[in-house]
C-alpha cells in the first residue's frame, strides 16, 4: 500500500526525511480494525517526527499521521480516535499512552490499523474530508476551550495565532458556542479570516485587549507567552497545547503566582470527547476550515506548506 513515511531524522529541514512509496498493509492484532483512509490531514506532529522528536531511529521508517476518516470492512463510516493506550482497550495493560505514529503506524496510508474500542461512527452528513479535520487539532481545541478552560457562553477567550489547526477550530467552535472569542496574527488577511469565521475582535501579535479574558488558547509558546500571561485575568487559564515558535522564555511566575494564573496542558481528548464533538458539530452545522486539499503521494507539498506557516486551517490528504 501507499505511505508517507519517516525514513530518516532531519532536524533543520523535516521534508528532507519524507518518503512516500510502497509499505507493508497493516499488522493483524486481536481487537483491532483495519480501515481504508478516504481522508487523513496534517498536524505540526508530523513535522516534529520528521525531525526525530518522540521516535528513535530503529523505529524508522515510521508512517506518518494521526488523524483518519474511512471505512471498515463492511462499509461503515468511521473516525479515527488517534490516541492508543488512554483507555487500556486494545493494548496491553501497562502500555503507556502514545499517538499514531509514535509506537504504531500512522495514517498517512492507504489503510490503518487501530483498536476498535478507537473508532467513532460519522454522521451522514459529515463528509470524510471534514471528519477527518477533527481527532488532533479540533478535538484538542474542544478539549482547550470546554475541559481544561471550562469556559461557558458569554466568557472571553483569547486564541493566540490565528490560521494554524488548533487556532482556527478554537474559533469556529468557540464562536459557536457564544463565546467571545480575540485572536492574534500579524497577517491582516489571516485577521480578517478570523472574524469571517466568528471572532468578535482581531488583533496584531501583542496588541492590548479590549478587556482581559477568562482564558487563552495558547499553542504558539515562546513568541506569544509573555503576551497570553499579562492577557488573562487574575483566576484565569492559560491552556497549553504546543510551542510552535519554540519553548516559552522565562515563566514570569511572579505575575502567573500573584494573579493565580492557572496552566494546563492539553494533548487532543479522550474517544468520549471526541465523540461529543461530533455530536457538538452535527448540532450545529459548524464545519472544520479546510486551507487546501492534496493526494497522498504529493503530501511533501503540504507539509512544505505547513513548515512554512501558510495554512488556514486544515490540509486534507486524500489516498
Amino acid at each position: 500500500m501507499l505511505a508517507a513515511t519517516v525514513a530518516r531524522f532531519s532536524p533543520d529541514s523535516p521534508l528532507d526525511g519524507l518518503e512516500v512509496g510502497d509499505r507493508p498493509e497493516p499488522e493483524a492484532r486481536e481487537h483491532w480494525t483495519t480501515i481504508d483512509v478516504r481522508a487523513a490531514t496534517l498536524n505540526h506532529h508530523d513535522l516534529w517526527s520528521l525531525r526525530g522528536v518522540g521516535l528513535r531511529a530503529e523505529q524508522l521508517p515510521m508512517i506518518l499521521g494521526t488523524d483518519a476518516a474511512g471505512t471498515t470492512s463492511d462499509g461503515t463510516r468511521v473516525l479515527v480516535h488517534g490516541v492508543i493506550g488512554a483507555d487500556g482497550h486494545g493494548v496491553g495493560p501497562h502500555e503507556r499512552r502514545t499517538l499514531l505514529s509514535e509506537q504504531y503506524p500512522g495514517t498517512l496510508a492507504e489503510r490503518v490499523a487501530v483498536p476498535a474500542h478507537n473508532l467513532v461512527p460519522i454522521p451522514d452528513d459529515l463528509s470524510f474530508e471534514d471528519a477527518a479535520c477533527l481527532p488532533t487539532a479540533w478535538l484538542t481545541a474542544y478539549r482547550m476551550l470546554f475541559g481544561a478552560a471550562g469556559l461557558a457562553p458569554g466568557d472571553r477567550v483569547l486564541v493566540q495565532g490565528a490560521g494554524g489547526g488548533v487556532a482556527t477550530a478554537a474559533v469556529v467552535l468557540g464562536a459557536a458556542a457564544g463565546l467571545e472569542v480575540t485572536v492574534t496574527s500579524r497577517s491582516a488577511e489571516r485577521r480578517e479570516r478570523a472574524v469571517a469565521l466568528g471572532a468578535a475582535h482581531a488583533i496584531e501579535t501583542g496588541g492590548r485587549l479590549p478587556e482581559r479574558v477568562d482564558a487563552v488558547v495558547e499553542s504558539v509558546g515562546q513568541a506569544t507567552w509573555a503576551h497570553s500571561v499579562r492577557s488573562v485575568r487574575p483566576g484565569g487559564t492559560i491552556v497549553v497545547c504546543g510551542a510552535t515558535s519554540g519553548d516559552a522564555p522565562p515563566a514570569e511566575l511572579t505575575r502567573v503566582f500573584f494573579n493565580e494564573i492557572r496552566v494546563q496542558g492539553v494533548t487532543m481528548g479522550t474517544r468520549d470527547d471526541l465523540a461529543a464533538l461530533v455530536r457538538f458539530v452535527a448540532r450545529t452545522g459548524v464545519r472544520p476550515v479546510v486551507d487546501s486539499q492534496v493526494s497522498l503521494a504529493q503530501v511533501g507539498d503540504g507539509l512544505a506548506r505547513l513548515d512554512a506557516g501558510e495554512q488556514t486551517g486544515k490540509i486534507v490528504v486524500l489516498p
